[in-house]
């Protein structure tokens, strides 16, 4: 069995930025011991260099491997620069050797603005990665900032990847498994061509839509079946996806 933790959207620095809810999320994920933390983006509010510093501090507290993707909020300022210096487990990939698990990390990101894009050498770089992984039997994880397929509940549509459907095609064809994104503030999960694309919500910004509540999230993969659980540091929680195990890589 692998348990993966899913956060996004610290937003470190923002005046909707709580930091018991955050404290609270990092000693819950501590105390769950999960194989990895995967952090999808916008961990600032304003790219800011002191803002860096403070959600690094945070980030050091979590007691587990980890991986980190910039988001739209991170590359503000020449925040992608502070990004680089200051987070040290930033995006590449990352290998759970005993856990037949692969993730491969992605910038999104575009300087100064809020849509995504993944580009032309990244997704070369995610396809090769892919095909290795398929050659080694992993399970596949992509992780970046934005959403590739529309999450509802948001409003109108303006923050999509906008070579969304060059990657969409890659990720479809390179068999990846899992893709995790964040952005949008709102946790959901859409499954196409037997990859499930997973979108959580903001870890520790009260910038929350409707009823929602700060959350993050955590997948749970076994040899039958794979979990994705919403969690909430106030102690709420709720299935998002429950689904067969097509991928019998997991020890």
């Amino acid at each position: 069995m692998a348990l993966i933790a899913h956060i996004s959207d610290l937003h470190v620095g923002a005046l909707a930025f709580h930091e018991e809810l955050l404290n609270k999320a990092i000693n819950e994920i501590n105390e769950m011991q999960p194989d990895v933390t995967i952090i999808t983006g916008d961990i600032t509010e304003n790219g800011y260099y002191m803002e860096f510093e403070r959600a690094a501090w945070y980030l050091d507290n979590i007691e587990t491997p980890m991986l980190v993707v910039p988001g739209n909020h991170d590359a503000r300022h020449v925040g992608d620069q502070c990004f680089g210096e200051l987070i040290v487990n930033r995006f590449d990939t990352l290998k759970l050797h005993k856990k037949g698990i692969k993730i491969i990390g992605l910038d999104s990101t575009e300087p100064d603005l809020d849509y995504g894009k993944v580009g032309r050498t990244q997704q070369k770089f995610m396809q090769i990665e892919l095909e290795k992984a398929q050659k080694d039997n992993l399970y596949s994880i992509i992780a970046l900032h934005h959403h590739i397929i529309p999450v509802p509940k948001t409003g109108r549509e303006r923050n999509v990847l906008s070579d969304a459907g060059d990657i969409l095609q890659s990720i479809i064809e390179g068999s990846a498994n899992l893709v995790l994104s964040g952005h949008k503030h709102m946790p959901h999960v859409w499954i196409m061509g037997g990859t499930t694309f997973a979108t959580a919500g903001t870890a520790s910004s009260l910038k929350l839509r409707g009823k929602e509540f700060a959350s993050y999230n955590t997948v749970e993969i076994n040899e039958e079946n794979i979990k994705i659980m919403l969690r909430s540091a106030n102690g709420k929680h709720r299935i998002l996806a429950e689904y067969e195990n097509n991928c019998k890589v997991i020890n």
